[in-house]
């Protein structure tokens, strides 16, 4: 895989492996630890251990429109979304960790209970986009690999990371940032300077956060 083609199988993995990283990045954090900052400008671990937590129920809402048939957008609001994020802070590290656990593994087995039909069904993503149920453990993915690093607790870096995730990542975030030529470096330093976050690529240009 060199062109940033990606299968369903693929990005189911990639799911799986991203919220392993993740768990295991969290999983000795104390109080002190996960109210320190992450890697995001003004976010505290806190608050991005919430915005994942929250994205798994968000993603479960899109599931169940899948297996349904019944219009369940990812977020009721704007202001829902950013609710979820505030609400991390507010809770203890156990808490959180129960909720990021418990959202995480609801998630997986929604989507473990979709048939090939439920799959082919349409669902609305929170950006309006209108995509097959197939594109799910690719958000997914996306999530908890990427977040995995946020956190900042140096237990997953961008070398970690699958190298397949990586070249989709890169392929994905080159063609919406429309650029057609990339810097030369290793795979991982790429896609973390595509994604906006420390990277160790010297001469290439800032690029703001992307997801």
């Amino acid at each position: 895989m060199t062109d940033g083609t990606r299968t369903f199988t693929d990005a189911r993995a990639w799911a799986r492996t991203g919220t392993e990283l993740l768990l295991d990045a969290v999983a000795d954090l104390d109080e002190a630890a996960f109210a320190a900052p992450c890697a995001l400008p003004g976010w505290t671990r806190k608050h991005l251990a919430a915005h994942v937590a929250a994205n798994a129920d968000a993603l479960g809402n899109l599931v169940h429109w899948a297996a349904t048939g019944e219009e369940t957008p990812m977020y009721a609001s704007a202001e829902e979304r950013a609710a979820g994020i505030a609400r991390g802070p507010a809770l203890s590290a156990d808490e959180l960790r129960s909720w990021l656990t418990a959202s995480a593994h609801k998630l997986a087995a929604g989507l473990d209970g979709l048939t090939d039909e439920q799959w082919r069904r349409e669902v609305v993503t929170a950006q309006g986009r209108t995509v097959p149920a197939t594109e799910l453990p690719w958000m997914r993915a996306r999530e908890v690999c990427v977040h995995a690093v946020d956190l900042g607790t140096g237990v997953v870096t961008f070398a970690d990371l699958p190298k397949g995730f990586l070249t989709a990542l890169t392929a994905e975030i080159s063609d919406r940032r429309g650029l057609t030529e990339l810097p030369d470096g290793p795979l991982p330093e790429v896609a973390a300077w595509l994604a906006g976050r420390p990277h160790s690529l010297a001469d290439a240009p800032a690029l703001g956060p992307w997801l």
